[in-house]
């Protein structure tokens, strides 16, 4: 079900919030052995929460669009009195304190988190093969990956173990999942949504993300959670919520941007071809500019500094001492040594390594400094193309799904699975992925997604312009 679907049932006494939230729950005790999207569903509580829904609704209330509503939760957003783990052993027994804003956003507004969902260790990844916990399959064809690093709320969006998620973004890992398993999923503008209560990974790049089945669930999630938060001094207020389901009556899209960066060798012939054909059939109601921004094929290498840079300063306090894996040493530095090399994964750990290296004297200047003037360049390119166009369309992932193992040996094969969605969090400007068809492969259907990207805060341009395509290519 959409979230009007289900708000409707709720609304016409057609079903009760525990008759809705006991089919989902049922639903992933047959399913998610196989898919491992969720690390731990919290039952009780959601029927709790749910009976809860259904006294109010008896009483005459009328029931708000996300009352009942389940949404399945990335386990590197804090959910109080519930572990957050990150999908890593060095947290595997950290119990939260305090829910993350968003999470209280939603609860406030109805929603109940059915559970906490699998990643990439630490959000580090693409795929979700690095969680410590086993690997997430991608619901259309479980021999490939769904993405990362949040293939487990993707995931369980995808299989209809849950009607929403959150999902949390560094380099794409809400896009690029949601690419791979035929669903919406939106990067907002940095500040948009606070990253209070998020598990950091790279703070200037971090983002938490909704991911739903289509635009208008998407809206829904993202006008939910979005908002100024004293927890976080970077979040700002991106403007007014419209009512459910509505978008702004203004044209706000006219010109749509086709960079060229975004075309060239490695894209996968296939979702160019398609990609192409979607761009024809816009021309009939959008003005069609071909633009290019020079220094994006800087950026997969630029964010590759910047993240592992700010992810080995913000990963240094988790150092076995409180929680997760502990080892005995002779002394208290031979204890953090042991216990973070085996509570750490291999991916993790080259990471940390990798951003020491970076910071480190001698290096600063070569690598971490010049990346961040690397980083303004890039963003001065889409200042200027956004002068031109109001939003760009480019493809979200330069390959299909890839089948498990495929890229694991190999790093950098694996990083490069992001280089059309890092741009955008590198900026911080808005990103969307939304399905726009499928390609057979192996007896399957895969499904190929495109991005949108708006400047900051223009989220409504992203929901029109993904709205018209939406219905375009059903």
């Amino acid at each position: 079900m959409t979230v009007l679907e289900f708000h409707e049932k709720l609304k016409t006494g057609k079903a009760s919030a525990r008759e809705l939230i006991s089919a989902y729950l049922e639903k992933i005790k047959k399913e998610n052995k196989s898919l491992n999207a969720y690390l731990e569903v919290f039952e009780e509580d959601a029927i709790a929460q749910a009976q809860k829904i259904d006294e109010r609704i008896a009483s005459g209330e009328t029931p708000g669009v996300l009352w009942g509503v389940p949404v399945a939760v990335k386990d590197n957003i804090l959910i109080e009195g519930k572990i957050a783990s990150a999908s890593s052993k060095i947290l595997e027994n950290y119990i939260a304190s305090y829910s993350a804003t968003a999470v209280k956003k939603l609860e406030k507004a109805g929603a109940i988190i059915l559970g906490r969902t699998n990643m990439d260790e630490f959000a580090m990844g693409s795929s979700t093969e690095n969680s410590a916990y086993g690997a997430t399959r991608n619901p259309l064809d479980h021999s490939r990956v769904p993405g990362g690093s949040s293939g487990g709320s993707v995931a369980a969006v995808a299989a209809d173990l849950a009607v929403l998620g959150l999902g949390s973004e560094t380099g794409g890992s809400v896009r690029q999942p949601a690419a791979f398993c035929g669903v919406v999923g939106l990067k907002p503008t940095y500040g948009a949504v606070s990253r209070n209560g998020l598990i950091a990974m790279a703070s200037s790049l971090d983002h938490i993300g909704p991911i739903a089945k289509n635009i208008g669930d998407c809206k829904i999630l993202f006008d939910a959670i979005k908002g100024k938060d004293d927890f976080d001094s970077t979040s700002m207020d991106p403007g007014p919520a419209l009512p459910a389901g509505r978008l702004r009556t203004m044209d706000n899209v006219k010109r749509i941007g086709i960079p060229k960066e975004y075309f060239e060798d490695g894209l996968d012939e296939r979702i160019k071809k398609s990609i192409n054909n979607l761009v024809k059939r816009l021309e009939k109601k959008y003005e069609i500019r071909h633009v290019s921004l020079p220094h994006t094929k800087y950026a997969l290498a630029c964010y590759y500094i910047i993240m592992p840079a700010e992810a080995s300063s913000n990963l240094a306090r988790f150092d076995g001492i409180r929680y997760g894996v502990q080892k005995k040493a002779d002394d208290i530095l031979g204890v953090y040594e042991k216990s973070r090399g085996a509570g750490l994964g291999l991916e993790t750990r080259r990471r940390i390594l990798l951003g020491t290296y970076v910071l480190s004297s001698g290096y600063y200047d070569a690598y971490y400094s010049r990346a961040q003037k690397v980083r303004n360049l890039i963003a001065k390119d889409f200042e200027n193309v956004f002068k031109e166009v109001d939003v760009l369309l480019t493809p979200a992932t330069p390959t299909l799904p890839f089948k498990f193992g495929e890229k694991t040996k190999d790093p950098v094969a694996m990083y490069l699975a992001d280089i059309y969605t890092a741009p955008a969090n590198l900026v911080g400007i808005a990103g969307i992925s939304l399905p726009v068809g499928f390609v057979p492969e192996g007896g399957k259907n895969l499904p190929i997604g495109a991005q949108l990207l708006a400047p900051s805060f223009c989220e409504d341009r992203l929901f029109e312009a993904g709205e018209y395509i939406e219905n375009l290519v059903k």
